[in-house]
């Protein structure tokens, strides 16, 4: 039987599943996935949803209602957290460590049929989860809209994200709180006493972009619907992701060959999954290092607008 309903859908992938089958051995490493995406479907149980299919190394869920789906994705959250602190114990498999969550959550019209959902809120969370870096979960803005107050202020806003395949631009929101490295890694430490930016100029070959802290997020890839398209074949279609948060310019490495930044004084900092601070200038590797002459490099600048104004007033332009 056919039936069209309003459902709220979610998708979590596993990372770092790969990498096991190297390590472990297929059957081994089977065995871990199986275990954790098997556990990871126990929240969705829980909160009156319902697994449609496993992917792998990761679920498709979908939920009567948004509040719903985010308390299952903070909930599988934990769940991998405590799986993952298993691997420290003797006897554990040590690929438990390595395994990091992501999850999307949509919502919208879904056409469910012979067992399975179809429907653009499906496409718009599993295109969605590209975006997601290790430990996040990303929601659009109808889901955002039905959650209770108290939910809804754990999200900020990362504002609207081209998904591949899709014209009209999403709204997306993240859940704080979740990052391993919330304290993005910069030579300076606190921040927060240095102005903040005014914009972020971006340059690859020809390609020359400024921008504005309201334009954030930017994400850096070689899909023709990135913000900022480097079309080389060692770049992922979403590489990197640049926001603006607390103040300051932040990137975090969405892809599966990590991203590098140098800094303007030497100091690079190797980025897999993980989130840093940009400031000053420098150069940003997608998939390899600045110092690879082969490397697709997109330089940097933080741009402080005010330490470009002249200390005089009343200048005549005449």
């Amino acid at each position: 039987m056919t039936r069209i309903s309003d459902r709220t859908v979610l998708f979590a992938d596993l990372r770092g599943s790969t990498s096991l089958f190297e390590t472990l051995g297929n059957a081994e490493a089977t065995s871990v996935v199986t275990h954790c995406v098997n556990a990871l479907g126990a929240p969705v149980s829980g909160h009156r949803g319902r697994v449609i299919k496993t992917l792998g190394d990761g679920l498709m869920a979908v939920f009567e209602d948004p509040p719903s789906a985010v308390h299952s994705a903070m909930l599988m959250h934990d769940v991998l957290d405590s799986i993952a602190s298993r691997g420290q114990e003797r006897g554990a498999s040590s690929g438990l460590r390595a395994l990091r969550l992501q999850v999307a959550v949509a919502r919208g019209e879904v056409v469910e049929m012979a067992g399975d959902c179809y429907g653009d809120a499906v496409n718009v969370a599993a295109r969605l989860i590209d975006h997601a870096s290790d430990n996040e979960t990303l929601i659009t803005a109808e889901v955002l809209q039905d959650l209770p107050s108290d939910l809804a202020m754990r999200f900020r806003n990362l504002d609207k994200l081209v998904l591949r395949g899709r014209v009209e631009p999403v709204r997306v929101h993240v859940l704080g709180g979740r990052r391993q490295n919330d304290q993005a890694a910069t030579q300076f430490g606190d921040v927060s006493t240095v102005l903040e930016p005014d914009g972020l100029r971006l340059m690859w070959d020809d390609l020359h972009r400024v921008y504005a802290n309201e334009q954030m997020p930017v994400v850096l890839g070689r899909s023709p619907q990135a913000s900022f398209c480097v079309d080389d074949s060692r770049v992922s279609r979403s590489h990197a992701r640049v926001d603006w948060h607390g103040g300051s310019f932040q990137l975090t490495d969405l892809s599966y060959n990590g991203t590098y930044v140098r800094f303007n004084d030497g100091e690079i900092v190797s980025l897999r999954r993980g989130t840093c601070t940009l400031h000053g200038s420098g150069a940003i590797g997608l998939g390899s290092s600045p110092t690879d002459p082969a490397s697709a490099c997109v330089s940097f600048e933080v741009l402080r607008f005010a330490d470009t104004q002249p200390q005089q007033v009343g200048i005549d332009f005449r």
